[in-house]
């Protein structure tokens, strides 16, 4: 055969060239992987074809373009060493004329039969190649002929030019052609199936459009004219804003004069449907009765004064305004304090309908403001898309998990609620497939966060924030025999009679079982008691009453799971109860120090957060400051290494208000008094030894009073929040307030002369940072 060959790795174009030199011959072979870019002597197949070039033409690419004539199958004996390209020497094969038995005339016939029907089923082969196979007797011709018009893979081509014998290779080539024809009969019937479908289709459409004739010229009432005609008088009695009515009223006009089947027609229908499906000026009477809204709000959820009081002011202003703003709150706080079952509360207390959306992993502009209508398949925004759901425009509208929103090359959601959330901009709101402006003032928003540093500045400008803390135990307790409990017998179909938890037993699922700033974790607690108990009455009978107690009940919920902060059964040296705050309440934290040979060092363990690593590094410059009053020889800060650690090192610990705890455990271990195991203390320190304010104090004092402390340290700032405190809790813990730190040694220590202790220092600090004259003078320059 004479075939054309485009080549352009260099080593074959050199190959080329040395050919065309000298006596045109080349001989040709596959390469065993394709995908090899620069192919070895082992990676190319040993026998191929020995042939002429007869014409080669370069191209712009670089690449040429070869004409070259096969003359006869060969087998590389040989490659010889040539640097530029492959150089071989080649024996012929299988060119001698095979003796025509009865076995090969029968397989010969079989493949030339094979063949006719494998070219009626491939329309690609031209049917003049029949009459030339006619004509060729010899069988290796016939062979190799048939092979080059048939798709087979590389690898079955190699494998029949490798095959010398005739006859074996005519048997390959048969099953090689019977397979070609099988998968060419299944293709036909796929085809086959498919135009099938395809006409029944057309069929029907065709029938369709027969009955239509049929029914108008019989007179019958034409559909589209009664559809346009029905549309026409809903438009006409709904009541929209006057660009919503002008422009619906345009939108209809257009309607009326596309034919029936055009795509456009699906689309201006759908916005009209749009338009009039949103409540443009329906309404729900909102309910302005204060009294019956608190008695709801109090009915569904336990504590939560400040977002209850703001609702409670908001209704009272409405009721003596005419028109108000809707309020857009924001409730930020940890996971199960309540925050989305307060905004349905809410709705329930003001008479509102409740639309709620998850904004979390949002991160389409477009999941906000909608698609443009240009667009297949648009829709509008999720505002207007829940408002029609609604059916009021004054609903309450829960945007929950509103600091989860992310961004991406699709825009910023968060920058399409600004003006969603704007008293001053959102009566106006346009979405882009409504493209007419919308009235949301009259909806009260409100968002509920976990994280408020997520939420973009700009965002938190525009709601009222309102922090839901975690509940304290008494609450949850409170929540617990209130809430949780009649809630999980009744739905595990139990009554008073069959189960009753004791007060104790609550506080122990809340201190053993759970460790979460809400109630989720306890009411699953509480129903997993309830499912046993459950269990029992059906094994039993419906008499059994079991009562839950602190006692029994790890033999419902097994081993304990947490443990909780308690006081040192001993006074240590070295060893302080601190107070932490973390979202799941407060907690003691025990703070050690110890003091080896060493250098002046300080050694922190207990992964501790950059800031208490600060406040550590304090502590120890005032105690050293302090050394002389504490009696410490003047080089004993030079021979000594400090170690503070605080354990469960697992735990991250950060903050500044372990600095009175750290400062006591190092005086402590210093001068070697120990530190009264029921005094727990918190405090932010300075240089000076100032007593700086704390926050999360009415869980660090639930903490304490939980753990048996007697005694607790609190920067005297604090005093103002000890109002927040519960009475219980103030009786029955000594709070005292300090100002310095040296208050707190004296209080904590257990020394021989405490009225003396410290008593010699410098009077605030003056000689350590004397104060100017004109402090505001000396501040500004």
């Amino acid at each position: 055969m004479v075939i054309p060959l485009f080549v352009g790795r260099e080593k074959s174009i050199r190959a080329l060239e040395e050919a065309l030199n000298n006596d045109n011959l080349i001989f040709m072979s596959s390469q065993k992987k394709p995908t090899t870019e620069e192919p070895g002597e082992d990676d190319i197949f040993t026998v191929g074809t020995l042939g002429v070039v007869l014409q080669m033409l370069r191209l712009p690419d670089g690449g040429v373009k070869v004409l070259v004539e096969g003359n006869s199958r060969g087998r590389i004996s040989q490659f010889l060493k040539n640097p530029d390209f492959f150089q071989v020497t080649v024996k012929k094969t299988g060119d001698a004329l095979p003796v025509i038995t009865s076995e090969i005339e029968a397989l010969v016939r079989g493949v030339d039969s094979a063949f006719k029907t494998y070219v009626k089923l491939n329309k690609k082969i031209p049917s003049d190649l029949l009459i030339s196979l006619g004509t060729i007797d010899d069988p290796v011709q016939l062979t190799d002929t048939i092979v080059a018009n048939l798709s087979l893979k590389i690898e079955d081509k190699q494998d029949l030019l490798e095959t010398e014998d005739v006859k074996i290779r005519l048997d390959k080539l048969y099953n090689l052609i019977r397979t070609e024809i099988e998968i060419l009969e299944i293709e036909k019937k796929i085809r086959s199936r498919v135009k099938k479908q395809m006409e029944k289709t057309q069929k029907e459409y065709y029938l369709t459009e027969q009955m239509r004739a049929i029914q108008k010229e019989m007179g019958d009432k034409d559909e589209a004219a009664s559809e346009l005609k029905e549309l026409e008088e809903e438009i006409k009695k709904k009541k929209m804003s006057p660009e919503a009515t002008e422009k619906v009223k345009k939108e209809f006009k257009k309607l009326k004069l596309m034919p029936p089947m055009s795509a456009e027609v699906t689309v201006v229908r759908n916005y009209i449907d749009w338009l009039l499906s949103l409540p443009w000026y329906e309404k729900t009477d909102t309910e302005l009765n204060i009294d019956n809204a608190k008695r709801i709000l109090e009915e569904d959820h336990y504590g939560l004064k400040d977002p209850k009081e703001r609702i409670l002011e908001y209704l009272a202003v409405q009721s003596l305004v005419e028109k108000i703003r809707g309020p857009i709150l924001c409730f930020v706080g940890p996971p199960g304090v309540g925050k989305t079952s307060l905004a349905k509360s809410i709705a329930r207390a003001t008479d509102r309908k409740f639309v709620r959306l998850s904004l979390g992993g949002v991160r389409d502009e477009a999941e906000i403001r909608g698609h443009r209508r240009t667009y297949i398949g648009a829709l509008p925004g999720k505002i207007i898309q829940y408002l029609k759901k609604a059916g009021s425009n004054n609903p309450v509208f829960c945007l929950d998990e509103v600091d989860k929103m992310s961004a991406d090359f699709r825009g910023d959601p968060s920058s399409a609620l600004l003006e969603v959330l704007d008293p001053e901009q959102n009566h106006a709101f346009n979405d882009h497939y409504i493209d007419v402006d919308y009235d949301l003032s009259e909806i009260m928003f409100i968002t509920t966060a976990n994280n408020l540093p997520a939420i973009p500045p700009p965002l938190q400008d525009r709601m009222e924030i309102i922090r839901l803390a975690g509940y304290t135990e008494d609450e949850k307790l409170k929540i617990a025999r209130l809430f949780l409990v009649p809630k999980q017998t009744e739905a595990n179909g139990l009554n008073e009679k069959n189960i009753s938890f004791t007060d104790n037993a609550i506080l122990a699922i809340i201190r053993r079982y759970t460790r979460e700033a809400g109630v989720r974790n306890l009411e699953r607690e509480i129903a997993s008691v309830c499912r046993k108990i459950a269990k029992k009455v059906v094994q039993k009978g419906k008499e059994t009453s079991v009562r839950i107690t602190a006692h029994n009940i790890a033999k419902y919920l097994g081993v304990y799971r947490f443990r909780y902060g308690k006081t040192e059964d001993r006074d240590e040296i070295g060893m302080t109860t601190g107070l932490a705050w973390t979202e799941a309440g407060g907690e003691l934290l025990a703070v050690e120090s110890t003091l080896m040979a060493g250098k002046g060092n300080l050694l922190l363990t207990g992964k501790l957060g950059d800031v208490m690593q600060e406040s550590a590094q304090a502590a120890l410059s005032y105690v050293r400051s302090r050394g002389d009053l504490l009696g410490l020889d003047e080089g004993f800060f030079q021979k000594v290494d400090f170690h503070i650690h605080v354990p469960e090192g697992a735990i991250p610990k950060d903050g500044p208000s372990a600095g009175v705890a750290m400062v006591t455990a190092l005086a402590s271990a210093a001068i070697k008094k120990p530190v009264r195991k029921d005094v727990a203390m918190t405090g932010e320190i300075t240089l000076r030894g100032k007593v700086l304010p704390i926050g999360g104090l009415k869980e660090k004092l639930i903490a304490a009073l939980r753990g048996n402390v007697s005694t607790v340290i609190i920067p005297r700032d604090n005093e103002r929040n000890l109002k927040e405190i519960p009475s219980r809790i103030r009786n029955d813990l000594e709070i005292v307030l300090v100002d310095h730190v040296d208050e707190v040694l004296r209080k904590a220590l257990i020394l021989d002369d405490p009225d003396t202790f410290l008593k010699n220092q410098i009077k605030d600090n003056k000689d350590f940072f004397p104060l100017p004259k004109n402090p505001v003078a000396e501040m500004v320059t």
